[in-house]
């Protein structure tokens, strides 16, 4: 009990600082804004904290399937931390601001190529858009979809070394998938399924929403688009979204997998058991 209060209050404290990573490192921020940003933490910080305080979640996923949420949250914080630093450079300059621009500006122009996702992205920004907020767009999508590809690399790499899920863990398919149901169908091809769909629109997201915004307006009002705060959270949720839904897609196929094994080796030793039993009689 001790140890699941302090594992959900470490996990608590981390989202909140997550949170207000943005209100602390840029300068000028208002009263209000810091308000507001603490009001948001809090209220992540409560939800991480009840979910993984109770012993039945009811909404997040792999709580007891390390180190698959660790991943996220260090992706969510990295490409934070990142947007944050660049925004910060443009009124306080120093050394690691002018690093992080200087890589965000390499990623982003390489990753600048038609029907690209940084290239859609500068696309979502009206025709009013000025050459220096295209830029701002284009550099934080840059880095924002590296650090995506990065920990999504990290992931797959700890799955293909047998480092996910551990193996000294029972994978409880309640208590890791609160919002899936096993009992409908057949739960092997359910994961497939679940699993291929959540690939595709990893795929897929970082194209259909610039599209869709694209199409649905004449575009988003730049200043407003290259506001610090806005940019940084709308750059992050266009990267993280479609890696966490990869990662899940991922994840499923990988836990459809363990379950078909787990059911051939059974029937195997079902088989080998009634051999034995006719070879006595």
């Amino acid at each position: 009990m001790v140890s699941r209060f302090s594992g959900a209050f470490i996990r608590a404290v981390l989202v909140v600082l997550v949170v207000v990573t943005p209100s602390v490192l840029l300068p000028g921020v208002s009263v209000d804004a810091r308000q507001m940003a603490a009001l948001v933490a809090l209220f992540a910080g409560l939800l991480t904290f009840v979910e993984y305080n109770t012993e039945a979640p009811s909404l997040i996923e792999f709580r007891d399937a390390p180190p698959f949420n660790r991943v996220r949250l260090a992706m969510l914080f990295a490409t934070v931390f990142c947007l944050s630093i660049m925004e910060s450079g443009r009124t306080e300059a120093t050394s690691l601001t002018e690093l992080v621009q200087a890589i965000g500006h390499l990623v982003g122009r390489s990753m600048d190529f038609p029907y690209s996702p940084v290239r859609l992205a500068k696309l979502m920004l009206a025709e009013t858009a000025t050459p220096e907020q295209v830029l701002a767009v284009r550099d934080a999508a840059g880095i924002a979809y590296l650090t995506s590809l990065i920990s999504l690399a990290v992931f797959v790499l700890l799955l293909k070394s047998g480092a996910w899920p551990l193996r000294d863990r029972v994978f409880n398919v309640w208590v890791n998938l609160p919002t899936f149901d096993p009992t409908a169908g057949d739960l092997v091809d359910r994961l497939e399924r679940d699993g291929r769909i959540n690939i595709a629109l990893g795929f897929l997201l970082p194209f259909i929403i610039p599209f869709i915004v694209s199409l649905s307006s004449s575009g988003v009002n730049p200043d407003s688009m290259t506001a610090s705060q806005t940019l940084i959270w709308t750059m992050t949720a266009w990267a993280f979204l479609p890696a966490s839904l990869f990662m899940r897609g991922i994840a499923l196929g990988r836990i459809a997998e363990m379950i078909r094994d787990i059911r051939r080796a059974r029937v195997r030793a079902d088989s080998t058991a009634i051999s034995r039993a006719s070879r006595v009689f």
